[in-house]
C-alpha cells in the first residue's frame, strides 16, 4: 500500500462519505476505489463551502472533507477556508505539493505557511510512514476542543512510495471528548443566575455543535429567562417560544436590542461573545457568565464574573441540577416580574410582527423582498426545510423573521462574509441530509461569485432551491461611493440569471409579479421532488433590512 491508498483507507474509516475535490489530487482515485464518492465543483471554493455545509449538517460527527491541487488549487480556496475557521467549522483540507524537491523553491505556494493563521492546525505528511500518525492528529484537533478547518498538505511524489513497515498501517478512528465545567463555579454561577431580576442567556453555535437545545430550554424555562441566539446560532433556541429573543447579527429584533438592555446579567453559552459588526453588542456594564470551550475566548470583549469551561451540554446540565436541587430554586428573584417580562416579550413579538406585515404582503413591483420571503415561509415546512442566506442584504432580511424551531433549520454564518458562500453550504447540507429542503437564498451580487456551481448541483444530482433577489444593484453603496453611483453608475449590476441556470440545467423561473411566486414555489419544489435543482430569479426592489436596533 502506497500512501495515497492508506490516506484512503484512513477517511474511510473515519466515516467519509465525500471527497468535495477540485480538478486534480492523487487521492481522488484511491478514495474512490473505496467507495467515497468525489464530488467535483467548478471553483475551489464551493469545494470548501460544500465540506463546510456538510460538516454543520453532521454537527461534526462526519468531516468533510476538501481536496485540492498544489498551488491555484490551495490558492483559490484561501476564502473559503479564512470563512470556515471564522465560523468554527471543522473540515480535513487536503491540498495537494508538486512534490519535496519544491519545498521553499519561489514561486512555489506553501500552503502550511499561508495557512497557518486560518486553520485551527496545518502541517504536511513528511514521509509515508508517517500518514496515519499525521492524520490521526488531525482527527485528534477536529473532534476536540473548538471546531475548525484542519490542513495536512500532501506531496505528491512522498505518497507514491510504498510503505513497507505493517505497524505504519494500522490505524484506530479517533473518538472525540467532552469536559464539564469546575464544580464551585458551577454553584457560583447558579448563584448568580438565581438572583437576578433580568437575565438573559446569549446562546451561541457551541450549543448546536453540543446538541444541547434540549437542556438549553430546560434552563430558560426553569429561570424564566428570555434567549437569543448569535447569527452562527441560529435554531439553537426554537424560535416559536415564548422566551425567544430571536438572533441578533447585523440585523435583529427591536425587542432583543430592548432586553439586552434592560438585562442585570447575561449568560452566554457556547459563543465567543466576540465583538462584531455580525453580532448584537454587548450592553456595557453588564454582569456576565461566559461558558465556552475555548479560553482563548474568555475576557477578550466582555469582562467575565464567573467562568465556566466545558461543553454546553454538559454545562447547562450542571446548571440544571444545581438550579433545581438548590432550596432557593423557589425563592428566585421576582418571580412575577419575569412572568411579566415573558408576557411583555410575546407582545412586542406580536407588535413587529403587525408592524412588518405590510411589507410581507406587499404587492410592490418591482418585488418587495421581504414578501419572498413571506411566501417561502408559507411555502416550506419549517420543521423539514434547512435554509441558508449570502452575505449582504439577503442575510439582514431573512434572519430576524425566519422563525428556526429546530436545531440545524437555519445555516447561520457572519464574522467574515464570502460573498457567494451560501451556495456550496447548502449543496454539502442536502448531501448531508437528503431527506430536507435545502434553501439557499442569495442576492444577484453573490450569484456572481459562485453561479457557476448550480451546475455543480445539476450534475451531482443535489436537488436544492436557489432563491436570487435581483435588484440590479449593490444595494445602498451609493452612501459610501456617492460620486462613483451617480457619475459612473459604479454600484449598478446586470443578468438574467434564470437563463444562466437554465443553459446549466437547472429548471428556473424569472418572477418579476408578486402574485406569481406562490406558483413558481409549487414548480420548483415538484421539480427538486424528482432531483433537479431549482433557481427562481425575483426582480426585487432595493429594500431596507430591518434596522439595527443597537
Amino acid at each position: 500500500m502506497n500512501g495515497t491508498q492508506l490516506i484512503a483507507d484512513i477517511l474511510k474509516q473515519e466515516g467519509t462519505e465525500y471527497l468535495f475535490c477540485f480538478p486534480d489530487n492523487q487521492i481522488i482515485d484511491p478514495c474512490a476505489e473505496v467507495g467515497i464518492r468525489p464530488m467535483l465543483a467548478r471553483t475551489e471554493r464551493t469545494v470548501i463551502a460544500m465540506a463546510d455545509g456538510y460538516s454543520r449538517m453532521t454537527n461534526g460527527r462526519k468531516i468533510g472533507v476538501a481536496a485540492v491541487q498544489h498551488g491555484p488549487g490551495a490558492e483559490n480556496s484561501f476564502g473559503g477556508v479564512a470563512q470556515a475557521f471564522s465560523d468554527s467549522t471543522p473540515l480535513l483540507f487536503l491540498p495537494q505539493q508538486t512534490g519535496t524537491h519544491r519545498l521553499g523553491q519561489n514561486p512555489e505556494f506553501d500552503s502550511v505557511v499561508n495557512y497557518r493563521e486560518i486553520t485551527k492546525w496545518a502541517t504536511r505528511i513528511q514521509s509515508p510512514d508517517r500518514v496515519a500518525s499525521t492524520l490521526r492528529r488531525a482527527y485528534t484537533y477536529l473532534r476536540l476542543g473548538r471546531p475548525g478547518p484542519v490542513l495536512v498538505e500532501t506531496p505528491r511524489d512522498l505518497l507514491a512510495l510504498e510503505i513497507t513497515d505493517e505497524s505504519k498501517l494500522q490505524y484506530q478512528p479517533v473518538n472525540g471528548a467532552r469536559t464539564a465545567a469546575d464544580p464551585e463555579g458551577v454553584r457560583q454561577a447558579a448563584a448568580l443566575l438565581m438572583a437576578a431580576k433580568r437575565p438573559v442567556i446569549h446562546a451561541g453555535q457551541g450549543v448546536l455543535y453540543a446538541e444541547a437545545t434540549n437542556e438549553l430550554v430546560e434552563l430558560a424555562e426553569l429561570l424564566s429567562a428570555p434567549v437569543m441566539t448569535t447569527l452562527p446560532g441560529k435554531s439553537g433556541f426554537p424560535e416559536s417560544h415564548p422566551l425567544s429573543l430571536g438572533s441578533g447579527g447585523h440585523s435583529g429584533p427591536e425587542a432583543l436590542a430592548q432586553y439586552l438592555g434592560e438585562a442585570d446579567l447575561i449568560f452566554g453559552i457556547g459563543t465567543s461573545m466576540t465583538s462584531s459588526l455580525f453580532a448584537a453588542p454587548i450592553p456595557s456594564g453588564k454582569r456576565i457568565i461566559h461558558s465556552t470551550i475555548d479560553d482563548r475566548d474568555v475576557n477578550k470583549d466582555v469582562i467575565a464574573e464567573c467562568v465556566l469551561l466545558g461543553d454546553a451540554k454538559l454545562v447547562l446540565r450542571q446548571l440544571i441540577e444545581a438550579i433545581s436541587g438548590s432550596a432557593a430554586t423557589s425563592e428566585q428573584a421576582d418571580k412575577k416580574e419575569k412572568l411579566r417580562s415573558i408576557e411583555r416579550l410575546v407582545d412586542l413579538k406580536r407588535k413587529t410582527a403587525e408592524d412588518w406585515r405590510p411589507a410581507f404582503q406587499s404587492d410592490e413591483v418591482p418585488i418587495n423582498p421581504y414578501r419572498v420571503i413571506g411566501e417561502l415561509m408559507d411555502a416550506l415546512d419549517p420543521f423539514t426545510t434547512v435554509i441558508t442566506h449570502d452575505a449582504g442584504k439577503p442575510r439582514d432580511q431573512l434572519t430576524p423573521f425566519w422563525k428556526s424551531d429546530v436545531p440545524r433549520s437555519f445555516l447561520g454564518w457572519g464574522k467574515s462574509t464570502h460573498l457567494g458562500y451560501g451556495l456550496g453550504l447548502a449543496l454539502g447540507a442536502k448531501l448531508a441530509a437528503p431527506e430536507k429542503t435545502v434553501v439557499n437564498v442569495m442576492g444577484d451580487c453573490a450569484i456572481g461569485m459562485t453561479g457557476m456551481d448550480i451546475e455543480t448541483g445539476v450534475r451531482l444530482g443535489i436537488p436544492i432551491l436557489t432563491i436570487i433577489l435581483n435588484n440590479s444593484s449593490m444595494s445602498y453603496y451609493e452612501i459610501p461611493y456617492p460620486t462613483a453611483s451617480e457619475r459612473y453608475g459604479f454600484k449598478y449590476l446586470s443578468g438574467n440569471y434564470y437563463l444562466m441556470a437554465q443553459a446549466l440545467g437547472a429548471w428556473s423561473a424569472r418572477i418579476d409579479r408578486p402574485e406569481d411566486i406562490k406558483s413558481a414555489l409549487g414548480s420548483a419544489l415538484a421539480a427538486m421532488a424528482d432531483g433537479r435543482p431549482a433557481v427562481i430569479e425575483v426582480i426585487s426592489k432595493e429594500e431596507p433590512a430591518l434596522q439595527k436596533p443597537w
